[in-house]
């Protein structure tokens, strides 16, 4: 086995492993994602996520330029890659990083999630797109695909948790604003946004 397949290969399996917990939240009554707290099920998909990682970085240098995307392309690509690396970090600084791991916090509504639901979802799917065009390979944007896939599943796995969580405020949260980006989401920035808040569930408050 070559390093590419063993890279690839890796990356094909920690995917499965993740898609494995959120469709399994998705399409049965345990709750594997979000965790809520540090359970096993926390570790398992961090461990999961860190070797796809790994694997996807590994892919990327092994096979770097050999698909013969045009320069101009990828140039366009790390444009891409930067701007979505840029929403994600602009998401993930807004919430703290347990919280943005899975652990059961505040509901956040300002910043970027008065525009987006999920901005870091926003910015993964945004920045891994455009670093496979970068990379310009064919099994990295096979990768890319994979990772993108289970990024647009996550939501639908955490809103049942979050709507027990907060209640009738997430619930106006989400008649505000677009799970991904929408309509509703230009409005606001037309509109130059509007000052939210990290709020918590009514029961708590």
């Amino acid at each position: 086995m070559t390093p590419t397949e063993l890279a690839f290969g890796a990356g094909l399996v920690s995917a499965c492993g993740v898609y494995v917990i959120v469709l399994g939240t998705l399409l049965t009554d345990r709750e594997w994602w979000p965790p809520g707290d540090r359970t096993p099920a926390y570790y398992c998909h961090w461990t999961l996520v860190a070797v796809f990682d790994a694997s996807f970085v590994a892919t990327a240098v092994l096979e770097w330029g050999t698909w013969g995307l045009p320069r101009a392309v990828t140039v366009a690509g790390g444009v891409l890659a930067l701007c979505g690396t840029a929403v994600f970090v602009w998401g993930a600084r807004t919430m703290r990083s347990a919280e943005t791991m899975g652990v059961t916090g505040d509901l956040y509504t300002g910043g970027p999630y008065a525009y987006t639901r999920n901005p870091q979802y926003v910015g993964m799917v945004v920045g891994v797109t455009g670093f496979a065009v970068v990379a310009d390979a064919a099994l990295v944007a096979v990768l890319a695909a994979v990772h993108v896939g289970w990024v647009l599943l996550l939501p639908r796995a955490e809103e049942p948790h979050l709507r027990a969580s907060f209640g009738e405020a997430y619930d106006r949260y989400v008649e505000r604003v677009p799970r991904f980006l929408g309509v509703r989401s230009v409005r606001r920035a037309i509109q130059g946004g509007q000052t939210g808040q990290r709020g918590r569930s009514d029961a708590e408050r």
